[in-house]
């Protein structure tokens, strides 16, 4: 079976606001990047399909993929959406090469929230009508610190303990390239902030920003003739959650446990802790990295491992190195994509070359935001 490949990667924006591009010229600057990265294709003769990841929501336009074909130079060509996180656009493009059925697919997604102007009741809309939607909550945000508070006291964990990730990421951030979120905070500045709604203050919430990401992949027998430095996709598996939060446990992130089980089965990775280097975690809302880590059976203890830096750059778990969506800002269904590109540049030696040139493979994690719990991984590898 074809062996798919990262061949070409490109971004545009993340700013928390980017009032100079409308998002199809950001869309069209990111997949320019991406074909010059992957060597110079040409979509129109080179790219079998094109696969978009987006909400209609998101966009205020219905059928909103019909403004990807000209940006992405697919004109006439195979262009199909999926209404997820753009992580699971990459599992449906790693099929697509998997089956040998296509040789070259192109994924784009975009988030353009600083255009939102009802964001609160656009994530209300995504819960569920029944149950959910008619309690119209004052902060709606209040179901994800239900969830962070259940994880939290479930699994005796310190308000300094969250707070010790949010300013750790912060700080990390500094290190990135697309992080106009990143600050140097102290814990105790962390502490003195007030509740949004208890346990998550505004620094647990990542803040918005505009972005577009286009990836090119491949198989790897076809990724040979444009360029030798690619990245393989070893294995990629999503896990869908309940269709609402009143079947969910809260205490523990199965979707994530289920996920972990089979994509190692897939990658015959035995000792995730051992094989894996560093584990892109989607940290949106301060409390499910933290959750994720568990899941994937990375700490038995994690007010310790927390307060000895266990998941900084020199531990032996290494979390969100140039930090995450908490530095970056949530750009929405984006944000699966933004992960791999971090992880791509890493194994690339483009990010961090030095401190990581013997990382070989790199766990990516993305859960669709705001209200699902689906969750998919891939791991890449050199």
């Amino acid at each position: 079976m074809s062996q798919p490949v990262v061949l070409g990667v490109g971004y545009s924006g993340f700013q928390p606001s980017t009032y100079h591009y409308n998002f199809r010229e950001m869309i069209y600057e990111a997949a320019t990047k991406a074909y010059e990265d992957a060597g110079g294709i040409n979509p129109g003769t080179d790219v079998d399909a094109f696969i978009s990841c987006q909400e209609d929501f998101w966009e205020g336009i219905s059928i909103c993929d019909e403004f990807v074909p000209d940006q992405l130079g697919a004109v006439l060509k195979p262009v199909y959406t999926i209404a997820g996180d753009s992580l699971q656009c990459v599992l449906s493009g790693y099929s697509m090469i998997k089956s040998g059925a296509f040789d070259v697919v192109v994924i784009e997604s975009h988030g353009k929230p600083s255009e939102i102007l009802t964001m609160r009741d656009i994530i209300l809309m995504s819960y569920d009508p029944v149950y959910i939607r008619p309690l119209d909550p004052e902060n709606i945000f209040v179901f994800n610190a239900l969830e962070a508070k259940a994880f939290m006291e479930h699994n005796k964990i310190y308000r300094e303990t969250l707070g010790g990730y949010v300013v750790s990421s912060l700080r990390r951030g500094l290190r990135g390239r697309r992080n106009p979120h990143a600050s140097n905070k102290s814990l105790e500045a962390y502490l003195e902030e007030e509740y949004v709604v208890e346990p998550l203050t505004r620094l647990d919430l990542a803040p918005y920003s505009d972005a577009a990401l286009v990836v090119v992949m491949a198989s790897e027998d076809v990724a040979r003739k444009f360029s030798d430095e690619y990245i393989k996709i070893l294995g990629a598996w999503s896990v869908s959650g309940a269709p609402s939060i009143v079947y969910d446990d809260l205490r523990e992130d199965v979707e994530t446990k289920i996920a972990a089980r089979k994509i190692f089965e897939m990658t015959d990775i035995k000792n995730p802790m051992r094989e894996i280097g560093i584990f892109e975690l989607d940290e949106r809302i301060s409390h499910v990295p933290l959750m994720v880590i568990k899941a994937l059976g990375l700490s038995e203890d994690l007010n310790r491992d927390m307060k000895i830096g266990r998941f900084e750059a020199g531990g032996d778990v290494v979390v969100n190195p140039f930090g995450g969506a908490l530095s970056e800002g949530n750009v929405l269904e984006a944000h699966g994509l933004a992960r791999l590109v971090n992880a791509y540049e890493i194994l690339k030696g483009s990010l961090g070359s030095r401190r990581f040139s013997d990382v070989e493979k790199i766990l990516i994690h993305s859960r669709r935001w705001p209200s699902s719990r689906t969750t998919t991984l891939a791991i890449l590898s050199r």
